[in-house]
């Protein structure tokens, strides 16, 4: 479904898959005037960049979805231009040229016995032009080209990517996506709400927590924010 303009893609899918909507409808739109991000961010979507969410029914319990916000950082970044560096950062980011690029929010919608009846999972691109992000310790990134070119590299990408995690299992999926993910044992900076952790990247493990080596000891971090390098 191609929109000129939409609150949220997010919505518009989450509608459409309530209504019994196929796994691989996709919605996007030129811009949106209600985009929204993780923790309730807004997400500036004027015209220019890609928004897409994609209708996915994997099946399973629900502690798996996350799994498939992986797949949609690696299909991203499969279709970044050779030559430039490409890098996916936990939980939700794709980075190119040491800037933000693309974010993805997953929202799922769980049956009563704790099945995933279907997952949305939205997708932010820079296409056009790179929003400078100031709370962030990356700059914006931009991939280039056209809105719709990016919209068919991406859906073709994230459909390999999704037949590899079915295939394969997630632990195909994390050993690609920690390959982009930048060196084990940098030291970086995560916020956990009001808390500010630093320590040495450890990857994530196998249900896509963080791994984190302190100064206090270990910690596996399932919800946050990896800011980044530390200062």
């Amino acid at each position: 479904m191609a929109l000129d303009s939409v609150g949220s893609t997010n919505d518009e899918a989450a509608r459409l898959a309530d209504a019994g909507a196929a796994e691989g409808t996709v919605v996007w739109a030129r811009q949106q005037t209600g985009g929204r991000g993780r923790r309730g961010r807004s997400w500036a979507s004027p015209p220019g960049n890609l928004y897409t969410s994609t209708i996915l029914r994997p099946g399973g319990p629900a502690a798996r979805a996350p799994e498939l916000g992986f797949a949609c950082a690696l299909a991203v970044a499969d279709i970044v231009p050779a030559g430039r560096a490409v890098r996916v950062k936990w939980p939700n980011d794709v980075l190119v040229d040491g800037g933000k690029v693309a974010g993805i929010l997953l929202e799922s919608a769980v049956a009563a016995g704790g099945a995933v009846e279907h997952v949305v999972a939205g997708v932010g691109i820079n296409v056009g032009f790179a929003p400078q992000l100031p709370e962030m310790r990356y700059p914006g990134a931009r991939l280039g080209g056209t809105v719709e070119a990016a919209l068919e590299g991406y859906a073709a990408a994230l459909a390999a990517r999704l037949a590899q995690w079915r295939r394969d299992g997630f632990a195909a999926v994390r050993a690609a996506w920690l390959e982009r993910a930048g060196p084990l044992g940098e030291t970086v900076d995560v916020r956990l709400g009001e808390e500010l952790v630093r320590g040495r990247f450890g990857g994530v493990d196998g249900e896509g927590a963080l791994l984190l080596e302190t100064a206090a000891g270990p910690r596996r971090i399932v919800s946050g924010e990896l800011l980044g390098h530390a200062a």
